[in-house]
């Protein structure tokens, strides 16, 4: 298994509740098209899986 996820923003967040806002922050995600490389660990992957919809995983 891969010890690093990159993980891309694809959609605004303008649409999103302010716990889905917090998610993405927290995920060190700011802008579209904005890429973030994260160690895949269980708390990343239930971040990434919530917000499977704005995201994209980059190999």
């Amino acid at each position: 298994m891969n010890k690093q996820i990159t993980v891309k923003l694809i959609r605004s967040t303008i649409a999103c509740t302010e716990k889905q806002k917090a998610t993405i922050k927290g995920l060190g995600l700011r802008k579209i098209n904005n890429s973030r490389t994260l160690e895949n660990t269980p708390a990343v992957r239930g971040m990434i899986k919530s917000m499977i919809q704005w995201l994209e995983i980059v190999k």
